[in-house]
């Protein structure tokens, strides 16, 4: 029975081997930059290596210590925070935009999307650079327009620092609310029209039509983009590296000290400890994943709850 498989499987083999030869140099690519990174690194996790000398094995003492550190902590409480923040303008604004946009209340539909959707591809350096003098202490635009009304000028870069992380979740938002516009956008366009004509026959108003049809058919697509930005989120870094004028400690009292920041200011860019920023990689990695399958698996509950009980 083996020899009948095994002959199987060379004949399948030699019978689609032209196809397998086109295929190839992807999985021989993925394999070179991809799975070999993934596994070099998990395995570098466990040693101590400055990038230059011998490697030198250390068991978990690297996740141990990366525990340890009150600086983790307060990398990953910032990180959280602006991510969580952030994500209520990004699913309500992108959610807005997009059914204005597909319910034709306005004109010029393209022009719009190309506007909202311009801050994903624009240079996170020009945008930081240009938040940086909308919060400046002394010429900023936001603090200009404050003195207008009275109001003293606000140090949002630094004083304590804990203004840090207002601009840098005004600065995430803008720059993923057109990402989610366009997403759902194209989720909206793909719904029956005849729903929409169902539910204006039957007096449902707009936001009756928003929350009980449009939500409920875009839910797996609002699960993907909550998943895609929360990535985003442990990725962090250019934003509140620029704000803070270049400083891998994320300005006054660690205010904008995000995850990557504190990955990267282990290795390669503040230091040479490869063995931790491995450590630290794979705990963020875990993290996202942790966030992936919860999101998911909240989304399946609440249906199953609605089948349960009928609504």
């Amino acid at each position: 029975m083996n020899t009948t498989k095994k002959k199987g499987f060379v004949y399948t083999l030699k019978k689609n081997k032209v196809a397998y030869a086109y295929v190839a140099p992807f999985y021989i690519l993925f394999a070179i930059f991809g799975l070999f990174p993934i596994v070099a690194g998990f395995g570098l996790s466990f040693f101590r290596w400055d990038g230059i000398g011998p490697m030198h094995f250390n068991g978990v003492t690297n996740y141990i210590n990366l525990f340890k550190d009150s600086l983790f902590w307060k990398a990953l409480s910032n990180t959280l925070l602006i991510g969580i923040l952030a994500h209520i303008p990004i699913l309500l604004g992108g959610l807005a935009l997009a059914y204005i946009l597909n319910s034709k209340l306005v004109e010029g539909e393209n022009i719009f999307k190309t506007i909202y959707f311009m801050p994903m591809v624009t240079s996170s350096v020009a945008i930081s650079i240009i938040f940086q003098n909308l919060f400046g202490n002394n010429y900023g635009i936001i603090n200009w327009f404050l003195s207008l009304f009275g109001q003293k000028a606000i140090n949002w870069l630094g004083g304590d620092g804990s203004l840090i992380k207002v601009a840098v979740i005004v600065m995430f938002a803008w720059k993923w609310v057109g990402w989610n516009m366009v997403i759902y956008l194209a989720g909206m366009q793909g719904i029956s029209g005849d729903i929409y004509e169902a539910a204006k026959i039957d007096g449902a108003s707009d936001t009756r039509v928003m929350f009980s049809i449009v939500i409920p058919l875009l839910k797996p697509i609002i699960v993907f983009t909550i998943v895609q930005s929360s990535i985003g989120m442990f990725n962090l870094f250019t934003e509140p590296f620029i704000l803070t004028n270049s400083s891998w400690t994320g300005g006054v009292n660690n205010g904008g000290l995000t995850l990557m920041m504190y990955l990267l200011n282990k290795a390669p860019q503040g230091g040479n400890s490869y063995g931790y920023a491995s450590a630290c990689a794979y705990v963020i990695t875990i993290m996202i994943v942790i966030i992936s399958v919860f999101v998911n698996k909240f989304s399946e509950e609440k249906d199953e709850g609605r089948r349960k009980y009928g609504k």
